[in-house]
This record gives C-alpha cells, sequence and structure tokens, in this order.
C-alpha cells in the first residue's frame, strides 16, 4: 500500500476539491460473491453498514467471508474530497478513511456479529494507524445507517473499551457515526485479494476477544 505520514486531519476548506462525477469504471459483479458491487438497489430486509479498519483490502476480505453477508465493495467515506483517487486519499488531503461497504442479511448475520468481529481483527485504540500503516486514511471507523446500528454498535464499543483498558490496551479511538457519502475505490481495489491471493494484509490486531457477556 501506498505509505502515507499524514497522521491529522486537514481542515476542511485545505481538503482536495476532488471532482463532480466518479471517472472511472467498476465491475457489476462481485468476484467472490457473485453478486452486484455497484449499487444502492440491496434485497428486501438486508442492511448496509460501512466499517473502516486500516488497509481495505484485507480489511474486505475479511468481510466477505462472514456468512450473511451479501456483497462487499471498497471505497473512501468520512472526509470532504468527493470522488477522490486512491492516490489523493494516500495524501491524507481528503480527511477519508479507507472503508469497506457490507451488505447483509441480519437474519444470517446480526449486525452485533459483524461488530464483534470488526473489533476482534484490528486494533481500534491506534488513531491514525494500524500497524505500519500510518495516516489518517486508516483510522477505525463505524459508520451505521439505521439508530438500531448506531445503538449496537455503541453499546459494543463500550464493552469492548472496558475489556481493553482492563488488559491496560488503551482507549478506543473509532469514529462512530451515522454513514456520510460513500465513494467506491477504482476497480483494481475491489476484492483485491481475490485477484492477489498473497497480496498484502495488515491486521494488526490486539489479540483480545469480545468478552461473552457482551
Amino acid at each position: 500500500m501506498f505509505l502515507t505520514r499524514k497522521a491529522q486531519l486537514v481542515a476542511p476548506e485545505q481538503a482536495l476539491p476532488g471532482r463532480s462525477e466518479r471517472n472511472f469504471p467498476l465491475p457489476e459483479r462481485h468476484r467472490v460473491l457473485d453478486a452486484p458491487v455497484f449499487t444502492d438497489e440491496i434485497p428486501a430486509g438486508f442492511e448496509v453498514a460501512l466499517f473502516g479498519l486500516g488497509c481495505f483490502w484485507g480489511a474486505e476480505e475479511i468481510f466477505w467471508q462472514a456468512p450473511g453477508v451479501w456483497s462487499t465493495s471498497v471505497g473512501y467515506a468520512g472526509g470532504t474530497t468527493p470522488n477522490p483517487s486512491y492516490e489523493e486519499v494516500c495524501t491524507g488531503a481528503t480527511n477519508h478513511t479507507e472503508a469497506v461497504r457490507v451488505v447483509f442479511d441480519p437474519a444470517r448475520v446480526a449486525f452485533a456479529d459483524l461488530v464483534k468481529t470488526f473489533f476482534e481483527v484490528h486494533d481500534p485504540t491506534q488513531g491514525f494507524r494500524q500497524g505500519n500503516d500510518v495516516g489518517t486514511q486508516y483510522r477505525s471507523a463505524i459508520y451505521y445507517t439505521t439508530p438500531e446500528q448506531e445503538r449496537v454498535a455503541r453499546e459494543l464499543t463500550e464493552a469492548y473499551g472496558a475489556e481493553l483498558r482492563r488488559r491496560r490496551l488503551g482507549d478506543i479511538t473509532t469514529e462512530i457515526r451515522e454513514a456520510p457519502t460513500y465513494y467506491y475505490a477504482e476497480d483494481v481495489h475491489q476484492q483485491y485479494l481475490a485477484k492477489n491471493p498473497n497480496g498484502y494484509r495488515c491486521h494488526a490486531n490486539t489479540g483480545i476477544k469480545f468478552p461473552e457477556t457482551a
């Protein structure tokens, strides 16, 4: 991945201007799940959530393997610049984080289980980095799309945070807010590890499982 050392957000007026439209094509079907990738139309009863947990290549792979997940994609969210490119996000001047958009069937996988997976596979205490990947685009984030998702996200964050504090591992820095505009990343990044099985994975997790009572 392109390494950047930008470790603080820029003022909105200093962010890159971006562009009014996406200027690259996207695949129609998910390379692994054979579901639509670029669509806002999802099956009735399904839900969407966005997660940021470091490099989105490995993060997407984790979520597409979860039972009950219908489709995943990678993109940019939480920042200022409209329709950014990967190179622009890597400068740290867009305020976006690398995100995974997860479309799932709550009858088969609870949002709470996705959140627990999210916390267990990365280190939510590291601020603007994950492991050796340093920059605002690697920050931890949960972007919810329903009030119930918000409630679950905040309750589980508190529960996991208490466990990390008990283990003296620091405070959770995960950004939790309503899902902002999501901008799809370029085709090369979609299902990257399905195309490149030996590609880069960064999962600087704490090694701490979710407490059983949560």
